[in-house]
């Protein structure tokens, strides 16, 4: 969609990703901790998924629930927004690259599909199953991703505008900066001037 971007792809802006990378390593082993899901609704009714790894799900989602409250949002019940998204191999790639190329490597390879977005950067999906080969593959014919992971990606978006985007934003950062918060999922394409303006 012209003029929008996913959240997906704001959210690995450099400082988050150097604040994840700083986290002790030593909690992902703690057998105190268990993986923890929380869904729930931003503003304009998006949806948005927390996974996070904590030893106290209680102190933790009382945390959740205020960051929804205090940005227009709501905690939902479990399985209310999940269903919204897919479990998928996600590459992307920087704007200036062979797309037509891409696309045949990608699908040659097994790849599910290829995305272009607005800013011109490419996304490939591919099953989790296949995501490794494709993956290889790809690297293999010069395509090497900037990211490439398996995640969770909505199956439709919702575009913000205005009020509502901005205070998704700032909902969608408090959640990240929950020290035992692994990643945040939503439905949100904002619009490039209300990124502009935060």
């Amino acid at each position: 969609m012209a003029g929008h971007s996913k959240w997906a792809n704001i959210r690995r802006r450099e400082s988050v990703q150097a604040r994840r990378r700083n986290r002790s390593p030593a909690s992902a082993t703690d057998p105190d901790r268990q993986l923890v899901r929380f869904e729930g609704y931003g503003p304009g009714g998006s949806a948005v998924m927390v996974e996070c790894l904590t030893g106290d799900r209680g102190r933790l989602g009382a945390e959740v629930r205020q960051a929804f409250l205090e940005h227009g949002g709501s905690l939902g019940a479990d399985g209310s927004v999940s269903y919204l998204f897919n479990i998928v191999g996600l590459m992307t790639y920087p704007p200036g690259t062979d797309e037509d190329r891409l696309m045949q490597v990608a699908l040659e390879a097994g790849a599910e599909d290829v995305v272009p977005n607005a800013d011109l950067s490419v996304e490939v999906l591919a099953d989790p199953l296949e995501f490794s080969t494709v993956c290889a593959v790809l690297t293999h014919h010069g395509f090497a991703p900037t990211t490439a992971e398996v995640t969770q990606r909505a199956t439709t978006c919702m575009e913000l505008y205005g009020e509502a985007a901005e205070r998704m934003v700032h909902l969608l950062e408090a959640l990240e900066e929950l020290d035992e918060v692994r990643d945040v999922y939503s439905n949100v394409e904002i619009s490039h001037e209300v990124l502009a303006r935060l």
